[in-house]
This record gives C-alpha cells, sequence and structure tokens, in this order.
C-alpha cells in the first residue's frame, strides 16, 4: 500500500508521514521532494536562481523526468518493500496528479491519497515555525542563508484554492488536530493500525523539531 499524503507546504505533510513510520511497524518514508531537488541542483546556481536572478526552473513537478522518475522509484518501493510506503508531496496540478498518483494506481498499486488541509493563517503560522531562522533560532545558531519558505507562501493561496477540489479528496482539515492525531486519522481511513502513542509533549516537540531540521532547503 501507498500513502501519499499531499497538502500545501507548511501543511505538516512531512512531519504527518514521519509519524506514521515511527508508529507502524514495517513502513517507510519515500520521499519525492528529494528527487526534485536533486533534478534542480543538476542546473547551475545561477539557472536555479541560488544567486537571487529568476530561476530558469521554478518548480521541478514542471519536470517530465520527476513525474516519470517519482512513479518508477515508487513502483520499486512497492514491488520490493514488504510494508506500507509513505510519499510526502505536494501535487496540485491535474496533469501531474494523473501522472503520479493516478499511473501508480494503473499499474495496479493500492494507493490511498490524502490531502491535509488548513485555513491560510494556520499555514502561514507553519511554515515560519518551520523556516531556517527560527528552526535555527532553537537551535542557537544563526542563520544567514535564503529563506525558501517565501516561495511557498507565494504560492499558497492557489495551491489551498486547488487542494479543495474533490479530485484531492481525502480531505483531513487540521487546523485544531495534532500530528498525532492526524496520523490516527490517516491510519483508520487505511484500515492501519499504529502503535498508541506513548510520548510525552516535550519528547515529541523535540523529534519533530529534529525530522523539521533535517528537511531544511537553502537551496
Amino acid at each position: 500500500m501507498l500513502l501519499w499524503i499531499n497538502g500545501p507546504f507548511g501543511g505538516g505533510k512531512t512531519q504527518t508521514a514521519h509519524e506514521i513510520r515511527r508508529r507502524l511497524p514495517g513502513s517507510v518514508v519515500c520521499d519525492p521532494e528529494l528527487a526534485g531537488f536533486g533534478l534542480r541542483r543538476v542546473l547551475p546556481p545561477e539557472l536555479r536562481g541560488a544567486g537571487g536572478g529568476k530561476p530558469l526552473l521554478d518548480d521541478f513537478r514542471d519536470l517530465v523526468s520527476w513525474r516519470q522518475g517519482v512513479v518508477e522509484v515508487l513502483d520499486l518501493a512497492l514491488t520490493g518493500h514488504d510494508g506500507v510506503v509513505i510519499a510526502p508531496m505536494t501535487v496540485t496540478d491535474s496533469g501531474h496528479y494523473a501522472e503520479t498518483v493516478g499511473r501508480l494506481r494503473e499499474l495496479g498499486h493500492d494507493v490511498k491519497h490524502f490531502t491535509l488541509l488548513a485555513e491560510r493563517e494556520t499555514v502561514l503560522k507553519r511554515l515560519r515555525e518551520r523556516g531556517p531562522g527560527h528552526l535555527l533560532g532553537r537551535l542557537g545558531t544563526r542563520n544567514t542563508g535564503p529563506r525558501p519558505e517565501s516561495w511557498a507562501v507565494q504560492r499558497l493561496d492557489r495551491c489551498l484554492e486547488r487542494l479543495r477540489e474533490p479530485e484531492f479528496a481525502e480531505h483531513l482539515w487540521t487546523d485544531h488536530s495534532t500530528v498525532p492525531k492526524t496520523a490516527d486519522r490517516i491510519a483508520v481511513l487505511a484500515g492501519l493500525t499504529l502503535r498508541p502513542n506513548r510520548e510525552g509533549r516535550l519528547r515529541t516537540r523535540l523529534r519533530q523539531t529534529a525530522v523539521s531540521v533535517r528537511h531544511i532547503r537553502c537551496d
């Protein structure tokens, strides 16, 4: 089974994916974003906007190679791994959705798709909290790099509008839900059983911060 967790940037996809992996024995997280950043970094820095100019490639999801590569790799993972595969990835374009989620279903895989939604102000707050400056500030480290969360803010309204469409169901609103509770809801809808969550609030906060730090993208 593949759990594709969709949602806006800053919507809690990655945290939820890792929460499920922590509590579901045998599950793995396969992050399609890693393939996208790898393809983007093939370009010279000035062509991907690293120097402050207009990037030649604004969104790696527009690359046919990314969409085809994600399907190929997830197909391999689903075929070869004896357990649930979890893919946290934002997809808002109908064509891209058909070429990834739809194509995996055509290949015969059991794909459960969920979209995490929240009100605009909730997502903006989460984006601020996950940004490099905020996270590195927690660790006592000065941040002088770019702020990639601004890219997500610029696309937030369109992203939320598209993801509310019926084709991106199942929709889960998360404004008043914790990550563990959201993971529980996905598990129930997917027919899975997670281990009980016995973590305290401090341990949960530390672990989630560690996940966020590992997923900082500065270029």
